[in-house]
C-alpha cells in the first residue's frame, strides 16, 4: 500500500508551526525546576508540582497529537464516502493544505477543485503563516472570499472543509461562509466539516489551546443559521468530529 504521509509528519508539523507555545512551556518548566533547587518546605513542593504539571501537559499534548495525526490513519481518508466518483468536489482550506492531493486520489474521475479562503488581515494565526512557507499551494488552487465564492449556484456535489473552518473567528463571517456552501451544493449535495471541538477530551489534552476550537453547540448554531441540516456526526478518535451537512436532509 502506498504511503500517504512521512513518519512523524503530523507531530513534526505541529511542533515547527507552533514552536513558540512549546518553547514557553519548556522555559517555564526549567524555571520551576531551578526554583525547586533553591527553595525549601512548602514553597519547594509547590514549584515541584508546577514542574511536574507542565511536563505532564507538554508530554500528553505531544503524544496525543502524534496518535491523532500520525497513528490513527486519519490521513488515509478511510472516512471519505466515495459514492459516485464522477461528481464535483471542492476542498476548502485556510492557507494550509495537506489534504487536496489525498482527496484527489479518492476522486480520480471527479471535477475536483481546491479553494483557499486565507486572508492575512482576518486570519492572523502565526502557525498558518509558517505553514504556508513550508507547503506550496495545490496546483490551480483558487483564492476566495469567505462570503463570496465565485462558483455557480448548485454546482457542487461534495464540499470538504477539513480542520480549517475554525480559523474564521468572526461569528457573522462564519455564518456567511456556510451560507455560501449551502448555495453551492446541489439538492442532494453534502458539506463535510471536520473539526476538533472545545470539549473535555480536547481540553484535557490541549488545555488552553482547546479554546482555539469551537464547542459543538457553536457549530450546531452556525449550521442552523446557515440553513444546513446535520444528517450525521461521528468521531475519528475521541478528538476529531466529522459533521455531514445537507440542505434538505437527503442522502446521496
Amino acid at each position: 500500500m502506498e504511503k500517504v504521509r512521512k513518519p512523524f509528519q503530523g507531530i513534526f508539523n505541529i511542533i515547527r508551526f507552533n514552536w513558540h507555545f512549546y518553547l514557553i512551556a519548556a522555559v517555564l518548566t526549567v524555571i520551576f525546576h531551578l526554583f525547586t533547587l533553591h527553595c525549601t518546605g512548602i514553597i519547594k513542593l509547590c514549584f515541584q508540582i508546577f514542574e511536574c504539571l507542565f511536563t505532564l501537559l507538554l508530554t500528553v499534548s505531544l503524544l496525543v497529537s502524534y496518535y491523532v495525526y500520525d497513528l490513527s490513519g486519519f490521513y488515509n481518508l478511510d472516512w471519505v464516502n466515495k459514492s459516485d466518483d464522477h461528481i464535483s468536489v471542492l476542498n476548502i482550506h485556510a492557507g494550509f493544505d495537506e489534504t487536496s492531493s489525498l482527496l484527489k486520489k479518492k476522486f480520480i474521475n471527479s471535477n475536483f477543485k481546491t479553494l483557499d479562503f486565507y486572508n492575512p488581515k482576518k486570519h492572523t494565526e502565526i502557525s498558518i503563516k509558517r505553514a504556508r512557507k513550508q507547503y506550496p499551494p495545490y496546483p490551480n488552487t483558487i483564492t476566495i472570499e469567505t462570503n463570496n465564492i465565485q462558483l455557480p449556484t448548485e454546482s457542487v456535489d461534495r464540499i470538504y472543509v477539513i480542520l480549517s473552518a475554525h480559523e474564521i473567528r468572526n461569528h457573522s463571517e462564519r455564518i456567511a461562509f456556510f451560507l455560501e456552501l449551502k448555495r453551492l451544493i446541489k439538492t442532494k449535495g453534502q458539506v463535510i466539516v471536520i473539526e476538533h471541538l472545545r470539549d473535555l477530551p480536547n481540553g484535557l489534552v490541549y488545555n488552553i489551546g482547546a479554546f482555539h476550537f469551537y464547542s459543538k453547540s457553536t457549530w450546531l448554531t452556525t449550521f442552523r443559521k446557515a440553513q444546513l441540516i446535520l444528517v450525521s456526526e461521528h468521531k475519528h478518535t475521541p478528538f476529531i468530529s466529522i459533521f455531514t451537512l445537507e440542505k434538505n436532509g437527503n442522502t446521496l
